[in-house]
């Protein structure tokens, strides 16, 4: 986390959390979703939920998604979110909290650059490929699934078989922050 971020954090300890603003699409890309967006629909449908999801706007400012990606971090519930300053931002994660992109070399990167061993593999019934790692859970991105495939036909990677609704609770990441939330209030 950035030291600028601590130090907003030591001198305003209480200013609420935000829910709903920032979502992580399967494609490792963030959204800002302003409150007509929300109200439009989630983020992202839910494992057997037939809603129309409702992503915002796409940001592009790299400075700022090197911000969100460099103080991105999970609670002890499993809630993903971006520390803004003195302001924790939950994060609406399309597929999971981290999307792996893979290297020719074998090697494996998160969405926010950070280098992961992969621990197991991980198919559901779409055929979406997760990989769990000494980082945590992800999603393979798409444009990477070419060099998954070899990792899994020369015998280096032997997907387990599992349910897309599953993932969360054995991964322990809560995909919507915002739905949790309005379920307490």
């Amino acid at each position: 986390m950035d030291e600028i971020v601590k130090a907003a954090m030591a001198k305003w300890p209480n200013v609420p959390h935000c829910y709903g603003w920032l979502g992580l699409d399967a494609r490792g890309q963030w959204y800002m979703r302003d409150d007509r967006i929300q109200a439009m629909g989630p983020f992202a449908a839910l494992p057997g939920e037939d809603v129309t999801p409702s992503k915002g706007s796409l940001l592009r400012h790299d400075k700022l998604v090197d911000f969100i990606q460099r103080n991105y971090a999970a609670d002890d519930s499993g809630m993903w979110f971006f520390q803004n300053g003195p302001q924790r931002v939950y994060v609406e994660l399309e597929a999971a909290p981290f999307v792996w992109r893979l290297s020719a070399d074998g090697s494996v990167h998160a969405h926010t650059g950070e280098p992961a061993q992969v621990q197991s593999v991980l198919v559901d019934e779409a055929g979406h490929l997760y990989l769990a790692t000494d980082v945590g859970f992800g999603l393979v991105h798409t444009a990477d699934m070419l060099l998954a495939a070899d990792h899994v036909d020369a015998g280096r990677w032997q997907p387990e078989t599992v349910r897309a609704v599953d993932l969360p609770g054995r991964f322990g990441f809560e995909p919507s922050p915002q739905r949790r939330a309005q379920s307490k209030a």
